[in-house]
């Protein structure tokens, strides 16, 4: 579920990997199609966060509700991607925006999916090439589109898991939002009721890599306390960068985890939701 990027570099010219840039700024949303324009990794394509890894808001459904997924695997499609496909993902901040593509990709039932570790920045340390080119037209793919429920929950899933007790919630935001002293996209501070804070970033290592799987899982199953991976409800602010805490769950080898997509941006969105604060 991980490629190095000198891998990545010798299949370049390899129709069977098609790569994505999924580079985005949550405060500036067309920051990442900007820095796309301006340079990327040849023969990569940009995948929207807003319009491709997000379906339509209502409001209440949070900030990036799951897209309809014949309308994701259209867009996969209509860039080359098939079955057997190797599908890459990237972006330039430790994963978390390829790492919805990552989890999109194998929701509609794809098994060729990696992303790139280290991501941009990696790329560019190692002197690889760019461009500001967009790649030509690839062939049209063709894919068999077979969700997996189970790979994600509801509102209500979420709802019933706090009164029974049944689901371990982890949080992926930063502390102090998870704490409530500051919220600079949704309207309301604080967290599930509840939920453990998991920051997406102790993944990482200061190069953006992400850290041995053994490390991960150890330090998981610290959090888990005995419950097991299939317990696991990942949300964070809009269902983002949760995606990256399962993906590093699974790369720990703790499989099983799901995506609450709606996460604290749908949480809040209803004042009689409770809300917790502090640690």
């Amino acid at each position: 579920m991980l490629v190095d990027v000198a891998q990545l570099f010798t299949q370049l010219e390899n129709s069977h990997w098609v790569v994505f840039d999924c580079r985005h700024d949550l405060l500036h949303p067309t920051r990442g199609e900007a820095l796309y324009c301006q340079s990327h990794i040849p023969g990569a394509v940009f995948a929207p966060v807003e319009s491709v890894l997000s379906g339509e808001k209502d409001g209440t459904n949070g900030r990036h509700p799951l897209p309809a997924p014949e309308a994701f695997a259209r867009f996969l499609e209509d860039h080359g991607v098939s079955d057997t496909t190797q599908v890459i993902a990237y972006d330039d901040v430790g994963g978390q925006y390829a790492a919805r593509l990552w989890w999109m990709a194998e929701w509609i039932g794809l098994r060729h999916v990696a992303v790139l570790d280290g991501g941009w920045p990696k790329w560019i340390e190692a002197g690889f090439p760019v461009t500001a080119e967009v790649g030509k037209p690839r062939a049209r793919g063709t894919i068999h589109v077979e969700c997996d429920s189970t790979k994600w929950v509801t509102l209500a899933r979420v709802e019933e898991a706090i009164l029974s007790g049944t689901a371990l919630i982890i949080d992926a935001r930063a502390p102090e939002r998870f704490r409530g002293e500051t919220e600079p996209l949704d309207r309301v501070a604080g967290h599930i009721p509840s939920a453990r804070n998991r920051f997406f970033r102790n993944n990482l290592n200061g190069d953006l890599t992400m850290r041995p799987s053994e490390a991960l899982r150890r330090e998981f199953e610290e959090l888990l306390q005995g419950r097991a991976a299939s317990e696991v409800i990942h949300q964070c602010g809009s269902g983002i960068t949760a995606c990256a805490n399962l993906l590093a769950m699974e790369y720990a080898g703790l499989s099983g985890s799901k995506l609450y997509p709606g996460s604290w941006s749908e949480w809040c969105s209803d004042p009689q939701r409770p809300v917790a604060v502090g640690p």
